[in-house]
């Protein structure tokens, strides 16, 4: 997301009244159908890009998606657009939670995060949502990085707080987010997304965080796993038989992309991170990825210099891990950067998302079929 005055976001996680063609949660907790088997799969995703139904209460951008079970996901955080008294643009920052049926193609609204961030860095482990930091609204004309941490639990539609990531390990949002067994890795991030030039340029940092979600702790690392190989924010991620892959990604500002992969063997963290030698076709930050048998698939994205392209890449490319190589695939029907990515049953749903360099928030949502 690019800086800009007239980002001036406001803290904002009101209850909102469901729009036309929504459900309540109790649709969730019933127990709607679930979608199994590929057959399933087809009647949702039938051709390579699919249109599914707009996001239901508006744009969004700088969330994150995230796969609840093979019949719903969620999207959660980011920036919503309203129109200011003088007719201009501007965004709130939310801690909306929507979830969306993959079944009846129908989207719902449940208790919103108790603190308003973008940039959120969440996951899924065991059906509840870790929401561990991300961005907030400081009302200054900046984001700053906020260290609370809470969980989410489906079935009581209620969040609890739970201990904040440690001072040493940098408030940020923006991480490259991975998930092993019970522990959540976040990988660098951004500490602050200036919006106002005052402020200076974005922090991004190169710090590796995880937290146990069996014990409830964010735990220490060994030394070799603690630090990227480089400072990265808005980058891909994947882990696939163990290994923590980070993709692409950005240095300090939209345009100052990086086409490097990074990878941790999870289940020997003394032997730190490697750089693949495989690098990006096409180097990208503010990407969206997910991975589906044994390839991260990589979407859009931000700071592209060419010229028509509002500062927005179309490029879909795909890393074989075991290969260590990437392919070129066609190009997003409808580019997008700051969206987040969630493979179900093979098939990539991509919510929202900005189409023009910095805030530029859309309801779009399609799906892709590798």
């Amino acid at each position: 997301m690019k800086p800009s005055l007239v980002l001036v976001c406001l803290l904002s996680h009101v209850a909102v009244s469901l729009s036309s063609g929504s459900s309540t949660l109790r649709d969730y907790h019933s127990g709607s159908p679930s979608i199994k088997g590929a057959a399933a799969d087809k009647a949702v995703v039938k051709e390579r890009w699919t249109t599914l139904p707009p996001i239901a209460l508006g744009p969004r951008q700088e969330h994150v998606t995230l796969a609840l079970n093979t019949s719903y996901l969620g999207v959660l955080g980011g920036i919503t657009p309203f129109t200011t008294t003088n007719n201009t643009t501007s965004f709130n920052t939310t801690g909306l939670l929507q979830l969306y049926s993959l079944h009846t193609r129908k989207w719902l609204t449940a208790s919103p995060a108790p603190e308003a961030l973008n940039h959120p860095n969440a996951a899924v482990i065991r059906g509840e949502v870790y929401l561990l930091g991300g961005l907030y609204d400081r009302q200054d004309g900046s984001y700053p990085g906020s260290p609370r941490s809470y969980v989410y639990d489906p079935a009581t539609d209620k969040w609890t707080s739970l201990p904040n990531l440690p001072e040493s390990d940098t408030a940020r949002g923006s991480a490259a987010m991975g998930v092993y067994k019970d522990i959540i890795y976040l990988a660098g991030g951004m500490s602050l997304l200036p919006l106002d030039p005052k402020f200076g340029v974005q922090q991004s940092v190169d710090t590796v965080s995880a937290f146990n979600t069996t014990s409830g702790q964010w735990i220490t690392l060994p030394e070799e796993a603690r630090t990227l190989p480089g400072r990265r924010d808005h980058a891909g991620a994947a882990v696939h038989n163990g290994v923590f892959y980070v993709l692409g990604g950005r240095d300090r500002g939209q345009v100052n992309v990086r086409g490097d992969v990074f990878a941790l063997d999870l289940n020997h963290l003394e032997e730190g991170w490697v750089v693949k030698k495989g690098k990006m076709p096409t180097p990208r930050g503010g990407i969206s990825a997910a991975l589906v048998k044994g390839k991260v698939y990589t979407f859009g994205g931000e700071g592209n210099p060419a010229p028509g392209s509002d500062g927005v890449f179309d490029q879909v490319e795909a890393y074989d891990v075991a290969e260590d190589s990437w392919t070129k695939l066609e190009k997003m029907k409808s580019p997008r950067h700051g969206t987040s990515a969630v493979a179900i049953r093979d098939s990539i749903y991509i919510p929202g998302g900005g189409v023009k360099q910095g805030g530029a928030p859309v309801d779009t949502f399609d799906a892709f079929s590798p």
